[in-house]
């Protein structure tokens, strides 16, 4: 078993200054309807998560290639925990490397939006040693090492 992390910080003024110049256009292009309903243009929530959604991307080992925002959803749960939906390839990603659960814990002060995101995967663990042995040839054959 290994374990999918990530982590994401981003600054809720960079939120507000999209969300004052474009929107619907920022809206519908990361969130879903129900986090726009649920949020009600509160930016800390927005921009919670947003580092949410940044935080299960390199969690899933993708960064943004390949996934579309809106497939990483962060609604909660009854009593407010945050729990995290995955659709589309983000959900196919999540299954290509055995992710059994993912948990997300979001945190903003009056300047910044933190989420730290952690999970279970069935993925083989990868040999550290043959990785290594892979970039340092990959340095050297662009001349960086």
């Amino acid at each position: 078993m290994e374990y999918a992390v990530g982590i994401d910080v981003i600054e809720i003024a960079r939120v507000k200054k999209v969300l004052d110049r474009h929107p619907q256009r920022f809206l519908a292009r990361v969130y879903t309807p129900e986090e726009v309903a649920f949020c009600r243009g509160r930016v800390a929530e927005l921009a919670a998560r947003f580092a949410a959604k940044e935080a299960v991307m390199k969690a899933l080992g993708t960064g943004a290639r390949g996934l579309a925002w809106r497939e990483i959803e962060v609604l909660p749960n009854r009593r407010g925990k945050p729990l995290i939906y995955l659709h589309g390839a983000a959900r196919r990603r999540g299954d290509e490397i055995g992710l059994r659960g993912v948990d997300v814990s979001l945190t903003h002060s009056h300047e910044l939006a933190i989420a730290a995101v952690v999970g279970a995967a069935d993925d083989a663990p990868m040999d550290r040693e043959q990785h290594r042995a892979r970039l340092i040839e990959w340095l050297k054959e662009r001349g960086r090492l």
